[in-house]
């Protein structure tokens, strides 16, 4: 009975080819999309799950509030994860990680810069699951000069993974052995090195301030349940440890610090949540956010949506042909629960067919997704555990709901009725098929709305004026290495034919150095008027060099030696200080633990810079005090030439006269300001690329229905030609349903896309306002999608010939 079933369906679909392929590609298109989609969720959702007891470990944060200053952090106190093992039993381990930052790794006669070195406690390996391919894990990070490195540097140094008892040089000073080969830190991680020292290597581990944070903290729980425990005993254990030592260095107890609205508490964060939900100061790597994946996820649900109801639209459509085949089934003796079986078979094998179709389209677009999305998604042993099962149960799904309509509605009719003709068939009377293509076309259009602001949003971005030109600069990295001869190699580049200027500091708007000091606006040191802003060493040319611009007094001046105790603020600070005439006053700032007169340097106001974004655009700008000093950690070199190569290989020779043994570091400012919204530029293009394939699967599935309203009314159009109606009048008349449709989908998902896309807006501290005509944009171009495809099928049976259409009648 089945096999007879499959073949009956077989003959059918290969009888209505054009329909079937209609709607076969349109279903397979928004399920390959969908499938993309959900690859890209998992990997977002599976990041620190490698670990076997990711369950367990939390990392500790701590959040800083200092009179009107607060700010959160990453990093906790060196002494924190012993004290956490000794003084709670449900604590099983705990470890502490410390990014090294960039360091040269001795390779022959070269220098390798790598930036992926950490110091790590020798519980590393019992915290998180680091599989060991040489070594031993409980000793291998207990010595000093200890390191342990991934199988990949390991091929990249010694060309074997078998290298335990081998050294490698780090910075030209010290001489690490090797204790260890571990497999790559998985990709799906919250942090990638690819070498971990001994922490026992760092002298500042074995610090014992309570006051000072520097390492992030993780901790192994003996059930998840002791989280909430941990967290509420915070409080006590800070007051204990960290209480004589703010005696001591605020002239105030732990309790008083509190009752002033200070504090500085301790909170846990879920190992698994800190990839998409911990976005704050001292993480270790670069981190998601929830509200992508959902918005990935929305997109997913809307284009399957569309896909489906598409294909269902069009298999109710069709399946009104048919009734006269099922009143000859009946009358031939079919039972009903045979032609439902028919009916839902034929329906199920066409989702199959299109569900596997959509298996290989998705197999050929994952690379270039991956492009896209930035990932390294692959189809696997592993993902196809739960994809086929997912795949399997949405063909299932689809094709019983489409063809629940011919299978439970059509079989119902009285064979008398049907074969009179008395069933009404046309497009005018399928409600459900309205109601579908309605909500196609919202999707579509609220799609299009989004990306529409999404585009406007990213373009304000790349042209806003940020307070200072970051074209033309070219940023050296690894000035430092220079030493005390950083000086020398800046003023050769000053020299050089197209510079303009240069600054030499690793504090830039684009970098990721922070610094932050604590400044009293008077001698009273009262927290209510202190500030915590970012405090950076910069030199006479720093302003100059980046085009910023001065509001009030003047830059710093190598000809004024009393500049070294004056300070630079922007616009921000001088708000929050809330002087008059912020230019000449004069504030305090802590040098020391000890926070009183005898430990603090008085700085006077030379000048407020405008403000300039140095954060993200989703924040505001904040207070920054410039101050004149020495720091290496950069050149920024302003430049205008029309032969770049040479001006770099120049810089390069002048480089390699100083330091030919390492390798210059550099990139451009521009490109690193491009690269800290690439999450926002990477779902701007995502967002256009599905909302085009919504619109086309959408506009596959109305093709199908004008061509089936034509079709339906063939014999009206005929009579109508030869009373005189022209061409014009019957495509009017066959296409104004659906543009009446299509009306009503703007009218609905107009507000909607604007209410949630000034919800998404809200996020960023400096947005566009989403303009009327950006509606009327979105609005206007589903209009004319929807007229150009609906116009074919209504010109082409506007345009036959009347006879053939009524030779039967």
């Amino acid at each position: 009975m089945i096999r007879n079933y499959i073949k009956t369906a077989i003959r059918g679909l290969r009888k209505n080819k054009g329909f079937t392929a209609i709607n076969i590609l349109g279903l397979a298109l928004g399920l390959a999309t969908c499938l993309l989609i959900v690859l890209y969720v998992a990997d977002e959702l599976s990041y620190d799950r490698y670990n076997k007891k990711a369950g367990r470990i939390y990392r500790v944060n701590e959040d800083l509030k200092l009179g009107d200053n607060s700010v959160k952090y990453a990093v906790c106190m060196a002494p924190l994860a012993k004290t956490l093992i000794a003084e709670y039993p449900y604590v099983e381990n705990a470890t502490r990680i410390k990014n090294a930052g960039s360091s040269h790794v001795k390779k022959g006669t070269l220098n390798m810069v790598e930036n992926r070195v950490a110091f790590a406690d020798p519980s590393l390996f019992s915290v998180f699951t680091f599989p060991m391919i040489n070594g031993n894990a409980a000793s291998a990070l207990v010595e000093p000069n200890s390191v342990v490195i991934t199988e990949t540097t390991a091929q990249k140094y010694f060309n074997s993974s078998n290298v335990v008892g081998k050294t490698l040089l780090f910075n030209d000073n010290t001489l690490c052995k090797v204790t260890g080969v571990i497999k790559d830190v998985p990709k799906q991680s919250h942090f990638n090195f690819d070498f971990f020292i001994s922490m026992s290597s760092f002298p500042d581990s074995k610090s014992t301030e309570w006051l000072r944070s520097d390492y992030n903290t993780y901790v192994l729980l003996k059930d998840k349940s002791y989280a909430k425990q941990l967290e509420a005993a915070f409080p006590a254990l800070l007051e204990k440890f960290s209480g004589a030592q703010m005696k001591s260095e605020l002239n105030m107890s732990y309790a008083e610090f509190e009752k002033r609205g200070s504090f500085f508490r301790l909170n846990l964060i879920p190992l698994t949540d800190i990839h998409l939900k911990s976005n704050i100061s001292g993480e270790l790597g670069s981190n998601g956010t929830t509200q992508y994946v959902y918005i990935f996820l929305l997109i997913a649900v809307f284009i399957l949506l569309i896909a489906c109801v598409n294909f269902m639209n069009l298999s109710t459509a069709r399946s009104s042909n048919r009734a006269r085949e099922v009143g000859v089934r009946k009358v031939l003796g079919s039972a009903r629960k045979h032609l439902i079986a028919q009916f839902l078979t034929e329906s199920v094998l066409v989702t199959v067919i299109a569900t596997v179709l959509a298996f290989i389209i998705a197999l050929f677009l994952l690379p270039v997704f991956n492009q896209l999305s930035g990932k390294v998604l692959a189809i696997n042993a592993a993902s196809l555990n739960w994809m086929l099962p997912l795949l399997l149960l949405v063909a299932l799904v689809v094709g019983i709901l489409s063809g629940s309509y011919p299978a439970f509605y059509l079989s119902a009719f009285q064979p008398v009725d049907v074969l009179k003709g008395k069933l009404a068939t046309g497009f005018k009377g399928g409600r459900l098929r309205s109601f579908f293509v309605v909500f196609q076309f919202s999707i579509s259009i609220f799609l299009i709305i989004g990306t529409l602001v999404i585009y406007n949003q990213l373009n304000y971005i790349q042209t806003k004026n940020l307070g200072y030109n970051r074209n033309q600069v070219l940023i050296i990295k690894n000035v430092y290495e220079l030493n005390n001869q950083a000086k020398i190699f800046k003023q050769k580049v000053k020299e050089l034919p197209g510079v303009i200027n240069a600054t030499m500091t690793g504090f830039v708007p684009t970098s990721g150095w922070k610094s932050t000091a604590i400044y009293y606006r008077d001698a009273t040191l009262n927290e209510k008027t202190s500030m915590f802003p970012q405090s950076w060493q910069v030199d006479e040319d720093y302003l100059p060099t980046l085009d910023m611009k001065i509001a009030a007094g003047r830059n710093f001046s190598r000809n004024m030696p009393t500049d070294s105790d004056g300070v630079v603020i922007n616009e921000a600070a001088a708000k929050f200080l809330g002087f008059k005439e912020p230019v000449n006053s004069v504030i305090y700032r802590s040098m020391a633990s000890q926070h009183d007169l005898k430990h603090m340097k008085q700085y006077r106001i030379l000048g407020v810079v405008k403000d300039f974004n140095f954060n993200s655009l989703h924040e505001n700008v904040s207070p920054v005090i410039l101050t004149l000093a020495d720091n290496n950690g950069g050149l920024s070199v302003r430049v205008q030439t029309n032969n770049l190569p040479t001006l770099m290989a120049q810089i390069n020779a002048a480089w390699k006269e100083l330091n030919p043994n390492i390798q210059i570091d550099y990139s451009f400012m521009d490109q690193d300001f491009d690269a800290s919204y690439r999450t926002e530029q990477r779902t701007g293009q995502i967002f256009m690329v599905f909302t085009t394939l919504a619109i086309v699967i959408a506009c596959l599935g109305l093709f199908g229905l004008a061509a089936y309203a034509a079709e339906q009314r063939t014999k009206e159009i005929g009579i109508r030609k030869v009373l005189g109606a022209s061409v014009a009048a019957i495509t009017g008349m066959l296409s104004v349903d659906f543009i009446k449709l299509v009306g009503i989908s703007i009218l609905i998902a107009s507000p909607i896309a604007w209410y949630l896309m000034n919800l998404w807006l809200r996020d960023f501290a400096y947005r566009i306002s989403i303009q009327w005509w950006v509606l009327v944009v979105a609005a206007a171009g589903a209009l004319i999608i929807a007229i150009i495809t609906v116009s074919f099928q209504s010109i082409k049976a506007a345009i036959a010939n009347p006879v053939d259409s009524l030779k039967n009648e």
